[in-house]
């Protein structure tokens, strides 16, 4: 085996040199938390001591047992609840050589951790793929892990109905019947929004150009994402309807009627190759499923949707290698941006109810799109090119002025991959005296990091997620992506450590010491609220099913405060003894409960796995 590095052992020395007099095996209570993935050679690597005590020190041992490292924990940073008082970091810079490796400290010891070439985080980013091939509906279902089977065939000839009236602007609950308003559409196949059936434009364009963003963008799994990246595109075909300039944005509804005379998608615990011949009173829209279109044919449309989902078939245009398909593509993603609705917007359209998905932000899906028009045009030799790129700048500039500022890289806010992609349109084109410049975009990407590292800088773990918020694990994947993102424009390595940080949070580096990623890791997600997973899974939640699903993760404590409520007659208990395994962990306004019935922190869904696909891809790039 070769030894440590010069540097890392002389750092590893100095480590041990500086030790406090404390006994190595010195009794202290808490848990080791780290990233149970690993690190590369060169990152930063850190891990926490959580713990009712004071500090100790620690040391690193490799897969035999052998001491590799030896130091003293760093200062306190601070408090996580009253039961654990101290929160220390370990620093393991110092280890580059790759294997295996655990902490101890006082008696405890952490999970196990790699150190690999980059190329090891391919692996979870083929995990998070193969969450989508269990997500995937109609007719093209890969059976997997989970025996999926064909399901919503009925989607092939679905009914066109006007939006519903809901009862409340914060409920699913519709008030009334539904109207028809037009004949037959085929809206099969695509993938599940979450753990339910429900299937959305808003959420498909995102993810689908998140996947042809991955594809494009390099990796050991670049190829592997093809044909997944197809199979949304296929669908997103279907829901624009180029020829009567529609845009179909939602198959499903939620919930039923206050009346009772029809149940909806989450009303039923059941799985999906049921529905198509549910004949039980009620379930005529679970059987056939209505659909609902953004705007009237021809009408402008919600400029959130026409910019992501161009750039979705923009983006797919770019690395298609059949020139002629990707020109038809190019010309769908054309169509598609010009159909934008882009003066008195008001409220945007993404989901019924609006409440499912409340983006407010729309300018950077215009840039996006804009964008990607304007790489795809480029590569094809179109005259349309420069145009789009004025276009893109001229969004840009407008989502600077009115909406940066707010939020990072995530389903509402997809500016961070935006900027990157004019960035090197701009460079493509050598254009100048546009609307923004580099200089202004990566300003920008910077100011979102900042974003992250202000709310990092007093957190015990270091998160720059709000983990009393709903989507924090895909805001620590999102921040990871944009930190690899500034690097690739600007040259700076500055916020390298922090993006490393906020993958290792996701990934085990956090109060509750879990990877919120399913299959990956030591001590995953168990028990996912999803229906094929819980019905086809095992009960015992220590070995899940659904490999690769990516859950919300922690969640404002608030939300469990009236309980979890109860089963589904057909669920199946996870975890079987109801204990809640990580009550104690509740800290700073935060909880994460690992139940089949806790959907406010336990539920995957399809932009978590999109968001954590792509930060991987990145990073499992040379």
């Amino acid at each position: 085996m070769r030894s440590l590095s010069r540097p890392a052992l002389a750092l590893a020395v100095a480590a041990v040199l500086t030790t406090s007099p404390a006994r190595a095996d010195a009794k202290t209570t808490g848990f080791i938390r780290v990233d149970q993935v690993g690190f590369t050679p060169a990152e930063s690597k850190h891990a926490y001591l959580m713990t009712t005590g004071t500090t100790v020190r620690f040391t690193v041992v490799d897969s035999q047992g052998r001491t590799v490292l030896t130091g003293t924990p760093g200062a306190d940073r601070g408090t996580w609840n009253t039961k654990y008082p101290h929160v220390y970091p370990l620093d393991l810079s110092a280890l580059e050589r790759p294997g295996s490796y655990k902490i101890k400290a006082g008696g405890l010891t952490s999970p196990e951790f790699r150190i690999a070439p980059a190329a090891q985080f391919a692996v979870p980013a083929a995990k998070a793929l193969a969450f989508f091939a269990a997500q995937r509906d109609g007719a093209d279902v890969r059976p997997g892990e989970l025996g999926r089977r064909p399901s919503h065939l009925n989607d092939r000839a679905a009914i066109v109905y006007e939006w519903p009236t809901f009862t409340g602007p914060d409920t699913d609950v519709i008030q009334g019947g539904l109207t028809r308003i037009g004949g037959r559409v085929d809206v099969e196949g695509g993938w599940f929004d979450a753990g339910d059936y429900l299937k959305f434009t808003h959420i498909l364009a995102y993810v689908d150009t998140l996947m042809w963003a991955a594809r494009r963008d390099g990796g050991p799994l670049a190829a592997g994402v093809t044909a997944e990246a197809r199979h949304g595109l296929r669908w997103l075909d279907k829901m624009w309807d180029e020829k009567s300039k529609t845009l179909y944005i939602q198959v499903g509804i939620g919930a039923g009627n206050e009346e009772g005379t029809f149940a909806g998608d989450h009303d039923v615990w059941r799985l999906p190759e049921a529905d198509d011949h549910d004949t039980g009173e009620g379930r005529q829209y679970i059987r056939n499923r209505p659909v609902f279109r953004a705007a009237a044919p021809g009408e402008k449309i919600s400029p959130n949707l026409a910019g992501r989902t161009a750039a979705a078939f923009a983006l797919a245009a770019q690395v298609e290698p059949d020139r002629k398909i990707a020109r038809n593509l190019l010309d769908q993603a054309a169509t598609l941006y010009a159909q934008a609705k882009t003066t008195n917007v008001g409220q945007l359209v993404t989901s019924l109810p609006f409440a499912f998905y409340p983006e407010s932000a729309w300018r950077d899906d215009m840039e996006l799109g804009g964008a990607q028009l304007a790489l795809a045009a480029k590569r094809l030799g179109d005259h349309r090119a420069g145009a789009w790129l004025e276009q893109a700048a001229h969004w840009a500039g407008e989502y600077l002025a009115h909406e940066a500022g707010g939020d990072t890289l995530n389903l509402y806010d997809v500016s961070a991959l935006a900027h990157r992609d004019l960035i090197l349109a701009l460079r493509s084109f050598g254009t100048r005296g546009l609307a923004v410049g580099e200089q202004d975009l990566i300003a920008d990407l910077k100011a979102q990091l900042e974003i992250g590292a202000t709310r990092a800088t007093p957190d015990p773990f270091q998160a720059g997620a709000d983990y009393a918020q709903f989507d924090a694990v895909p805001h620590a994947f999102g921040l990871t992506a944009t930190a690899r993102l500034y690097r690739s424009v600007s040259g700076d390595p500055a916020y390298d450590a922090f993006g490393t940080r906020q993958r290792g949070w996701a990934f085990g580096a956090n109060p509750w010491g879990v990877s919120f990623m399913v299959g990956v890791g030591e001590n995953a997600e168990r028990c996912p609220h999803h229906q094929v997973a819980n019905l086809k899974g095992r009960a015992d939640g220590r070995h899940p099913m659904l490999t690769g699903a990516v859950v919300n993760g922690p969640n404002s404590a608030d939300l469990f405060a009236d309980g979890l409520g109860g089963h589904f007659d057909e669920m199946v208990r996870c975890p079987p003894d109801g204990m809640d395994r990580y009550e104690e962990f509740t800290g700073r306004g935060a909880r994460y409960v690992d139940d089949v019935r806790s959907w406010q922190a336990s539920e995957p869904a399809d932009d978590f796995a999109a968001i954590a696909l792509y930060a991987l891809t990145l990073t499992s790039s040379p």
